[in-house]
């Protein structure tokens, strides 16, 4: 499926504008456009939430002493290829075809630029217009990032984000329900709707307490899927703030007191009741969630 965004629609060149949208590198138009292609292919949501884990548990390991000499010569590499991609301001010999690409206007090269035309004139193509670029930085900090992916610490890092990659799995789907014509597929404030619909759907609803009178108003639910499981949703709204809280379904699973998850400007608490582990996510304030989830958790038992 193509689609007329900019974006490349190849697998490898949109994975490479995920990781460019997770680094922050993208303008708003382009990060935009990668979101809704997030938001509709489940797996491409599903490799956004691996790399965001993936960067989340990086960031947590001890940061390695790195020498000055070894910054110099990552920053001289940059610059060596800063150099090699310099225009070139020759003016090709008459009879001699250009072999710059990008400046033979036209379909299939039949048209020559205009004489006089410098190549540093020459207009860059609209996608390189909108999404720019990456510098010698970037590469940098790919090396960087690769040098510690190569060592031991992968291993710690792929066991202990588990719960982080659902965490990230989570926050990714809140993310699109914002972005989504409805952040719910099933609108309605009667737990008694919502809950038969998401069982009727996945087999299973998690506790849909009415907390309307606590400022917490219920308004329906959604299926999510994170790593290949549908797991229920819920939504609440509390002025103009919405919660979704995921529930994962639990087999013997243990009690454990709220935990803080919260990053990236949304505010996240997990815990668990043993029957259910719960996400609760907003762009709300930290205390307002956590009084959300003192609530529910009160009139959940």
């Amino acid at each position: 499926m193509t689609h007329d965004d900019g974006l490349p629609n190849d697998p490898e060149g949109i994975r490479l504008m995920i990781h460019a949208l997770v680094d922050g590198e993208l303008d708003a138009a382009a990060a935009l456009a990668v979101e809704r292609r997030i938001a509709a292919d489940p797996r491409l949501a599903a490799e956004h939430a691996r790399i965001v884990a993936l960067q989340g548990a990086v960031s947590r390991l001890p940061r390695p002493d790195v020498s000055d000499a070894f910054r110099a010569r990552i920053v001289s590499i940059g610059m060596a290829g800063a150099e090699r991609q310099a225009p070139v301001e020759a003016e090709p010999q008459h009879g001699t075809p250009s072999t710059l690409p990008g400046l033979i206007a036209g379909a299939g090269g039949g048209q020559r630029r205009e004489a006089g035309t410098r190549p540093s004139q020459a207009r860059p193509s609209p996608r390189a217009r909108r999404f720019g670029s990456f510098d010698w930085r970037a590469m940098a900090a790919s090396i960087m990032i690769s040098a510690v992916l190569a060592s031991g610490a992968t291993q710690w890092v792929m066991q202990s984000g588990v719960d982080d990659g659902f965490a990230a799995a989570v926050a990714s789907g809140h993310r699109r329900s914002l972005l989504a014509a409805s952040p719910i597929d099933i609108v309605s404030s009667d737990r008694h709707t919502v809950k038969p619909w998401l069982d009727a759907r996945i087999g299973v609803s998690p506790p849909a307490p009415d907390l309307a009178q606590d400022g917490y108003a219920l308004i329906g639910g959604r299926v999510e899927v994170i790593s290949g499981r549908p797991v229920p949703a819920l939504v609440y709204r509390h002025r103009e703030h919405l919660i979704t809280l995921v529930a994962e379904p639990q087999q013997g699973g243990k009690t454990t007191q709220p935990g803080d998850l919260s990053s990236g400007g949304f505010s996240m608490v997990h815990w668990s009741d043993g029957a259910f582990s719960y996400w609760a996510i907003s762009d709300m304030e930290r205390p307002e969630l956590d009084d959300f989830v003192a609530r529910f958790r009160k009139a959940a038992v």
